[in-house]
């Protein structure tokens, strides 16, 4: 038997005032999720518990079927894990944004950075570590804006509140940074990368071509070394993940997942979907698992643009939910579709309700719902509470 599992990150939203009242998803020309619908079973199932943030760390740690109440310990330490940065007991990892600051209105404009490329962010991270980098505290460079900061001495920094800075698109910085006992290191870390930024050529170009320049850091998603039983420990099977971005392909690498490397994936709108279909199926000839993860749908949300989104949308259904479901007409296995989360375009940030799945294939009874959408999900009577039991029950 072989299963796949498909993660559309953020996929899910609210009925938007731009929509007539529908949401993305009801909008999207999505022919295969509804074909695998009309073929399965759909419902409703909780990745993130209620006493959590709706972060994407703790969505998908549920989704690979592992209690994040019992594991979680921050975000920092599953992108380290993918970077191979192995993390010492005194040591904190942090998850390093390069964003875009106004320091006129002290606001955070950008969480991304305008998407920087990653060629252009490792010179900015190089900088950083040759003004800022000791004995103590140093970077590493990750994919685009997502990087990394290591921390000796974990009782200075582990309690302190941060906030993903995704969450406060055009909010002030000043209200936001990191608060608690310690809190000045990282504020003085966040400064000082102010004023050296706003130095370097790369940013100066960015702003002759009209780009949002990556011009400080924001230190958020901190977390201690963290072991995990291995996927195969806990389910029977051996498999791999695919995606563009460190935390997810940490989670695998921690769990003993392979990682597939597809050329051209980005992590952004223009990712290469048809080569992540094609790897995932091309892998089940020799494996029993995989999981397909695609960040372009909450990015989308992120930004507020929901033609992104809709095409995001369209182009996962389209070359990858297509192509398992392809695959799974002559090849016995099952499939399982779910955003981790959602993220409204309306809010830009993510929220932490229940999300709709959908599961077909090899022993899956159909119920009676023939359109796979966020209202059609709430009309089923399956609901998992605790998000880390979907997987026992798509594994069975």
């Amino acid at each position: 038997m072989k299963y796949i599992v498909i993660v559309p990150d953020g996929m899910a939203d609210y009925p938007c005032e731009g929509l007539f009242g529908k949401t993305p998803l009801d909008v999207a020309k999505t022919p295969n999720m509804n074909a695998l619908c009309q073929e399965g079973e759909t419902g409703l199932v909780r990745t993130i518990p209620r006493n959590m943030e709706p972060a994407s760390d703790v969505a998908n740690l549920s989704i690979f079927g592992y209690d994040p109440q019992r594991y979680y310990t921050g975000r920092g330490p599953l992108e380290a894990a993918n970077l191979g940065v192995k993390l010492d007991e005194d040591e904190v990892a942090f998850r390093c944004n390069l964003i875009t600051a106004s320091k006129d209105d002290d606001r955070l404009i950008d969480y991304s950075a305008g998407h920087i490329s990653t060629a252009e962010a490792k010179v900015l991270i190089s900088r950083l570590n040759e003004k800022l980098a000791n004995e103590f505290i140093r970077f590493y460079p990750g994919v685009s804006y997502r990087h990394l900061l290591i921390i000796k001495g974990k009782k200075r920094v582990l309690a302190l509140k941060t906030v993903p800075p995704h969450n406060i698109i055009n909010e002030h910085l000043s209200e936001n940074l990191p608060s608690g006992e310690g809190a000045e290191l990282l504020r003085d870390l966040i400064e000082k990368s102010y004023s050296i930024l706003n130095q370097e050529e790369v940013n100066a170009v960015r702003i002759d071509l009209g780009e949002n320049p990556a011009n400080m850091i924001w230190l958020w998603g901190q977390g201690e070394r963290l072991e995990l039983p291995s996927f195969e420990e806990r389910f029977g099977i051996r498999g791999a993940v695919i995606s563009a971005v460190d935390l997810i392909k940490g989670i695998g690498k921690t769990i003993g997942l392979e990682v597939i490397e597809v050329e051209g994936a980005t992590g952004y709108y223009d990712t290469n979907y048809a080569g992540k279909g094609e790897k995932a199926i091309a892998y089940l000839e020799d494996r029993d698992f995989v999981y397909v993860h695609i960040e372009a749908p909450d990015e989308a949300g992120h930004n507020g643009d929901l033609k992104e989104k809709i095409k995001a949308i369209e182009e996962i259904d389209h070359f990858i939910i297509g192509r398992a479901r392809e695959y799974l007409k002559v090849n016995p296995g099952r499939v399982l579709v779910l955003p981790d989360h959602f993220t409204p375009v309306e809010l830009r940030r993510h929220c932490a309700d229940m999300v709709p799945f959908l599961i077909s294939g090899e022993g899956i009874s159909p119920d009676e719902i023939e359109h796979f959408s966020e209202a059609t999900a709430r009309k089923s009577k399956l609901r998992i509470k605790q998000g880390w039991k979907l997987m026992e029950y798509f594994l069975r």
